[in-house]
């Protein structure tokens, strides 16, 4: 079974904005360590075809924040 990525885009990224828009949030099955708190989809899809890993783009909820929002500055 090939592993997956699971990200999503980070919410408080302007567009044109030169920062890293994307945050892994799990990985299952692929036997990899991220080091960084954010990261390029280019980087991430890179990475993925690497290590044999799918990556899955979570979609986010309307209307729904987490306490984890507060730390996408």
């Amino acid at each position: 079974m090939a592993g997956k990525i699971f990200i999503r885009e980070r919410r408080k990224v302007e567009q044109g904005e030169k920062k890293p828009r994307f945050r892994i949030v799990a990985v299952s099955g692929a036997d990899v360590k991220f080091k960084v708190e954010h990261i390029r989809k280019q980087e991430i899809e890179e990475i993925a075809s690497a290590v044999g890993a799918e990556v899955v783009l979570l979609k986010p909820e309307k209307g729904k924040s987490t306490p984890e929002d507060e730390d996408d500055e």
